[in-house]
C-alpha cells in the first residue's frame, strides 16, 4: 500500500511536519515523489518508520538512529528483538516505579507500613536501566559482565542515606567541573578535588577500586560521545578536562 505524508501521519501518529523533517535530514526518505510533488511512502518506509519510533521510545537520539539504520549490516528482525527486550526492561522499571508510587500513596493516606528502602527502589532501578541502555555495552566490554552486574546489585542495595549522598555527589561534580576547568590545570587543587569526588561517587556502585579501572573509565568518557555530552553540558571541554584530572589523580 502507498501513503502520502498526511496518510502516513494519520496511520502512525507522527505529525506530517515530523515526517517532512525526517525526509529533510535523510532519516526517512519517501519511496518517490509523484507527478504532483507529493511524497509517497511504501511498505519499506512504513517498516523503517516503525523502527525509528521504537528507538525514539527508548530515548535514542536521531543522529544515533541514523547511524544504526544506515549500517550495511542493519537487520530489522534483530532490531525488533532488541526493541522487545529493552521495552520489557522499561516496562519492568515503570512497574516498579508505579508500585513505589502506590505504596507511597497508601503510606500517606492510610499509614501503611513502607520501609525507607522501598521509597527509592523504582528510582534506583531506573538509574541502572538508563546506565545499561546508554553505556552498558561499552562498560561491559571494558570491565566484564561480572563487574557490571556486581555494580548494579550494589546500587539496588543502596540505603536511603547512601542514595542521597550518591546523587548529591553527582550534583557536586557537575557544579565543581566548570570551576576546575577555569583553572586550565588538571593538577590544580580544584581539579584534584574534582577527581577525588569522582572516585568517591564511583565507590557507591563499584565493588572495589583500582587506579587502572578509574583511568580506563575516564578514557571511555572522552571516546564515547554520549559520556562527552553528559559532562560537557556543565562546561564545553569539561569531559576531556575531567579525564586529564583523573589521570593526574591516579598517578599520585
Amino acid at each position: 500500500m502507498k501513503y502520502t505524508v498526511n496518510q502516513l501521519a494519520h496511520l502512525s501518529g507522527v505529525s506530517g511536519r515530523t515526517l517532512r523533517y525526517y525526509d529533510q535530514i535523510g532519516l526517512l526518505k519517501p519511496a518517490r515523489i509523484n507527478s504532483s510533488g507529493y511524497r509517497i511512502y511504501g511498505h519499506k518506509e512504513v517498516d523503517l518508520l516503525q523502527q525509528i519510533l521504537f528507538y525514539r521510545e527508548l530515548d535514542v537520539s536521531l543522529s544515533e538512529i541514523m547511524k544504526i539504520i544506515n549500517q550495511p549490516t542493519f537487520d530489522q528482525t534483530k532490531a525488533l528483538k532488541y526493541h522487545y527486550n529493552n521495552l520489557k526492561e522499561k516496562r519492568t522499571r515503570l512497574d516498579k516505579i508505579m508500585a513505589t508510587v502506590e505504596r507511597t500513596i497508601a503510606y500517606k493516606e492510610r499509614g501503611a507500613l513502607m520501609l525507607d528502602k522501598e521509597k527509592f527502589e523504582g528510582f534506583k532501578e531506573k538509574l541502572i536501566q538508563d546506565n545499561e541502555q546508554k553505556h552498558g555495552k561499552e562498560v561491559r566490554g571494558k570491565h566484564g559482565d561480572a563487574a557490571v552486574d556486581a555494580s548494579n546489585e550494589k546500587l539496588r542495595e543502596m540505603s536511603r542515606e547512601d542514595y542521597y549522598a550518591f546523587t548529591t555527589l553527582e550534583e557536586e561534580i557537575h557544579s565543581l567541573l566548570p570551576k576546575a576547568y577555569a583553572t586550565g590545570d588538571p593538577s590544580s587543587d580544584l581539579a584534584q578535588e574534582l577527581a577525588a569526588k569522582h572516585k568517591e561517587w564511583l565507590m557507591y556502585s563499584w565493588g572495589s577500586y583500582s587506579k587502572e579501572a578509574h583511568a580506563g573509565l575516564a578514557e571511555i568518557y572522552v571516546s564515547d560521545e554520549r559520556f562527552t555530552a553528559y559532562y560537557d553540558k556543565s562546561v564545553k571541554g569539561g569531559t576531556a578536562f575531567l579525564r586529564d584530572a583523573i589521570l593526574v589523580y591516579v598517578r599520585y
